[in-house]
């Protein structure tokens, strides 16, 4: 598992400083493409105030492409099994739209011509521990769990989900991270 400094510095603070103890700090997904061809880790950190997602992947297609956490921790057999976007208060898709978004929802990847991608995002939504109540942050250590979704193409932000970002390319069941 890789920790940024960042990371290790905020964590060491945290608990220099008495903070609660989390009850799990991190989890991974190892993604695949449809062909079972491996398309590199997506590590999620629990942080005080949320959720650092670290995505490094490889053998994806050139541009941008939506990435999405999705409501189930499933992928086989085409992906479908992890259902809809993370939605546990089913918000409208999207940034962009009026009435919110789903907790699922990221930012874009762009992938580089030789087919990698590096990503780091801040979900102070979401977190990795027991929820503590029905509101924000939400767990991704639910009943069914969680995956990350990469689709064919870009996501428009937009509150119509009507397949703007395509099909799902890659997928990674969201699991606890090796020593947790």
């Amino acid at each position: 598992m890789r920790i940024s400094k960042t990371t290790a510095a905020v964590a060491a603070i945290l608990i220099g400083a008495g903070a609660p103890a989390l009850a799990q700090d991190a989890m991974t997904a190892e993604v695949m493409t449809a062909d079972g061809t491996a398309a590199g880790t997506v590590t999620f950190e629990q942080v005080e105030h949320g959720v650092v997602i670290i995505a490094e992947l490889e053998n994806l297609p050139e541009g941008p492409h939506g990435f999405h956490i999705h409501e189930t921790g499933a992928c086989e057999p085409d992906f479908q099994a992890a259902g809809g976007h993370y939605s546990p208060t089913d918000n409208v898709h999207g940034f962009n739209s009026p009435d919110g978004y789903h907790a699922g929802d990221l930012p874009n990847i762009h992938v580089a011509a030789d087919g990698t991608a590096q990503a780091e995002f801040f979900a102070p939504h979401l977190m990795l521990g027991e929820p503590e109540g029905d509101g924000a942050p939400f767990t991704l250590a639910d009943e069914d769990g969680s995956a990350i979704m990469v689709h064919e193409n870009g996501d428009d932000y937009q509150a119509d989900p009507s397949g703007s970002t395509g099909s799902r390319i890659a997928c990674g069941v969201i699991a606890p991270a090796q020593g947790d």
